[in-house]
């Protein structure tokens, strides 16, 4: 199998081209960097040919709304034209659990776009939604500090390691295409707060973190123990949030 990987150094591409990889498939890395853009188009149908699947791992430049619209319509209407171009089989795309609920966002209504065009692309397709990685809790903890104090609702989340989203879209990768929506997710939830005070604790991070259920998501989004939790057939991952805490090749965002 050759699967071509859009995003392919980013953190989860490059994880998932390794897994790929380690399973003895042909994994392309398909980058800007490398001649390849999804916004323009150049490089599109090169890099597809005698490609079997498409994975796409690409993210907006900005979480500006307009730009994120742009991008995710844009690139992804790119890739699906090249890919019926070169007659590729499957196409498996990253997207987040909860982008339907998360819609006073333009970076979510674009990720929502971006599905939709490839539900009516006519290609055979995964929708592979996952929930928040471990790797950005202290972005979430800073967006939600003030006066040195984290205030976080105790909304349930299933969150994850990104190195589990990786190996669960090559094991999509291996098998025959949903044509659906599969959540990907974390072996256990956790109150928001929680995965925030875990997190800090373990870096000796001094903040204090007060669970304030008036308090929202990245300073924009209202949530509850549904938004950010899986809802469809699900994919867990093997790494307990304590355990990757406890890895020192751990890496944060």
């Amino acid at each position: 199998m050759k699967a071509v990987v859009f995003g392919g150094s980013g953190l989860i591409g490059s994880k998932v081209v390794a897994a790929l990889k380690a399973q003895g498939h042909e994994a392309v890395v398909a980058a800007r960097n490398l001649g390849i853009d999804v916004v323009t188009g150049e490089g599109l149908d090169a890099v597809l040919q005698n490609a079997d699947i498409v994975i796409d791992t690409t993210d907006a430049p900005s979480f500006e709304d307009n730009v994120a619209r742009s991008f995710f319509e844009t690139a992804t209407g790119n890739i699906i034209a090249a890919a019926k171009n070169q007659g590729i089989k499957h196409y498996i795309a990253l997207s987040v659990v909860g982008t339907h609920k998360l819609q006073n966002s333009g970076y979510f209504q674009g990720k929502l776009k971006q599905e939709s065009l490839i539900q009516a692309s006519g290609i055979p397709y995964t929708i592979a939604r996952a929930t928040q990685f471990y790797e950005f809790v202290l972005l979430i903890a800073q967006a939600a500090t003030a006066d040195n104090v984290v205030r976080l609702p105790s909304a349930k989340l299933q969150p994850l390691a990104a190195i589990d989203v990786a190996t669960a879209i090559a094991e999509l990768a291996s098998g025959t295409p949903y044509n659906g929506i599969v959540d990907i997710a974390g072996p256990e939830k956790i109150a928001l707060s929680e995965f925030a005070r875990k997190a800090l604790v373990a870096q000796k991070d001094t903040r204090e973190v007060v669970t304030d259920e008036s308090a929202l998501y990245v300073q924009t989004f209202k949530i509850d123990d549904s938004t950010l939790t899986p809802e469809y057939h699900t994919l867990l991952g093997n790494t307990g949030f304590d355990a990757w805490l406890a890895d020192p090749a751990k890496t944060f965002k």
